[in-house]
């Protein structure tokens, strides 16, 4: 017997009963999301947004106390076969991971011209594969474009190497058109239950013998972009940085809307709080997709 999550727009209702009210203003200006507990503190989906209204910054802030007290093991949202006598086993059936949904602002997530809507914050106390690379306890910061029920509809299962539903595995490899897609992703199978296909750049300093800190990420799935990706290690938020980078930019978009050019990790003194954000938007308008070159 096989067991599977599936979370319809209902159950997702229900997976953000205790957060904190949407839209409220933080003093710094900021439009706060929902909120969620981390470890000792809390993780909070937030818009900025500049005097004509685009937007300036969307991410999540970790307050000081996030950090510390974070859980290990598993929350076994995400597991797959059971044992012989029906039990399923956390240690070796389910993913290492604890997910936290966090809505952004109606401010933002209300907005046709805003492709994001939502964020969906992974822990991973042990880290990830590939073995070497993203082994590390540190943050997934999914920010997500697709609705809720369709990203949880994709359902843990036996097939490629993050164990995902073998028909799901297929529709999330399918490719996009390369005009959709920056030069140096590649897709490596990462096809994840309850995300979908991470597009990893290969060009990164973590695939040249140099310890993982921060990266970026495109969400993939049936085609289409899903959901833009900052991972960032425990450790490096420890060092308390306050650094940008730029995104590599795909030539063309399929939605027309604001899409960032910054990535960006910051602590800030006065609060001891934590954000890790996507800045310096850009209004793209979107092209028509490039024809797919036929597979070899």
């Amino acid at each position: 017997m096989r067991t599977t999550r599936v979370v319809g727009s209902a159950a997702a209702l229900l997976a953000l009963a205790g957060c904190a009210a949407v839209g409220t203003q933080a003093p710094s200006g900021r439009t706060m999301g929902w909120q969620q507990p981390v470890g000792h503190g809390t993780a909070t989906g937030y818009a900025e947004f500049e005097s004509g209204g685009a937007p300036s910054a969307i991410g999540v802030v970790l307050s000081a106390a996030s950090l510390e007290g974070l859980p290990t093991g598993s929350d076994m949202h995400r597991c797959y076969g059971r044992d012989k006598d029906g039990a399923v086993t956390a240690a070796t059936q389910c993913e290492q991971t604890f997910e936290h949904v966090l809505p952004l602002p109606d401010a933002a997530a209300g907005r046709a011209d805003i492709p994001f809507k939502w964020v969906l914050l992974n822990w991973n106390p042990h880290g990830h594969i590939p073995p070497g690379v993203y082994d590390v306890p540190h943050f997934d910061v999914h920010f997500e474009m697709a609705p809720i029920a369709d990203v949880f509809a994709i359902e843990p299962g036996p097939c490629g190497p993050e164990g995902v539903r073998c028909d799901q595995f297929r529709i999330g490899k399918k490719p996009l058109p390369p005009n959709y897609v920056p030069a140096d992703f590649r897709d490596v199978d990462a096809v994840v239950p309850a995300m979908g296909n991470h597009l990893i750049d290969v060009s990164g300093p973590e695939f040249h013998k140099q310890p993982f800190t921060h990266s970026w990420i495109y969400g993939v799935y049936d085609g289409k972009v899903i959901f833009y990706e900052q991972m960032v290690s425990r450790a490096y938020l420890l060092g308390k940085p306050d650094a940008c980078a730029p995104i590599k930019s795909p030539k063309a978009v399929a939605v027309s809307g604001f899409y960032p050019t910054l990535s960006c990790v910051r602590h800030d003194a006065r609060t001891g709080d934590y954000r890790v954000s996507m800045e310096k938007f850009a209004f793209r308008t979107a092209s028509a997709p490039d024809p797919i070159p036929a597979a070899k």
